[in-house]
C-alpha cells in the first residue's frame, strides 16, 4: 500500500480534504498530514471539519512517500510561502511521484516550477497562473498529466479520488 502525504494549513476547503482522505485511509493506504509546522489543528473554511498536522513539511523526506494530495481553500496560498513545503513537492515530482491538487491546490505546484508543459485543470481563479507557470490550462474536471493530477472544484471530487486511486493501486 501507498504512503500519501495530505499538504493542509487552515481555511482548506471542507470536502477537498474530507472526502479524498477518507476515501485513501478506506482504500487501505497510510496517510500522514503534514504542514507548514507539526501539531497545528486546521481549520476549514466552512468549519465542519479539522486536522492536525502530523509533520512539518521540513521533517518529512520525499523518499518515505508515494503521493501528495493537496486540498484548496486558502490553504495553498499559505503552504506555497514556506520553502520546506516547496521542496518536499518538488522532491516528489523529481522521483516521479503522484503530485494531486484540487481547485487551489495547483498554487502550490506553481511555486515548485513543476508545471511547465503539463496540462492542468484548477479553479478558475487562478488559471492564468497555472497557464504563466507554462501548463497548458484545460477545463475539465479532472487532469491526468504524468504522475500530476488536478481537479477543479468540489464537484470534480469523484473523478479526482478515482484518478488518484487508479495511480496509487497500479503504482
Amino acid at each position: 500500500m501507498a504512503k500519501v502525504a495530505f499538504l493542509l494549513a487552515s481555511d482548506f476547503e471542507d470536502s477537498e480534504m474530507k472526502n479524498p482522505y477518507e476515501e485513501i485511509k478506506k482504500a487501505g493506504h497510510e496517510t500522514v498530514i503534514i504542514g507548514n509546522a507539526r501539531g497545528v489543528v486546521c481549520k476549514g473554511k466552512k468549519n465542519t471539519v479539522s486536522y492536525q498536522t502530523e509533520l512539518a513539511a521540513g521533517e518529512a523526506d520525499a523518499n518515505d512517500f508515494d503521493a501528495v494530495i493537496i486540498p484548496g481553500g486558502s490553504a495553498p496560498e499559505e503552504l506555497r510561502v514556506n520553502q520546506d513545503t516547496v521542496d518536499f513537492v518538488k522532491g516528489l515530482y523529481n522521483k516521479s511521484k503522484v503530485i494531486a491538487g484540487i481547485c487551489h491546490g495547483p498554487q502550490v505546484m506553481i511555486s515548485a516550477d513543476i508545471l511547465n508543459g503539463k496540462e492542468i485543470t484548477c479553479y478558475k481563479g487562478i488559471r492564468d497562473d497555472v497557464i504563466n507557470s507554462g501548463a497548458k490550462y484545460l477545463d475539465e474536471e479532472v487532469v491526468v498529466s504524468q504522475n500530476i493530477i488536478t481537479s477543479r472544484t468540489p464537484n470534480d471530487e469523484p473523478a479526482f479520488i478515482r484518478e488518484i486511486l487508479a495511480k496509487l493501486n497500479y503504482e
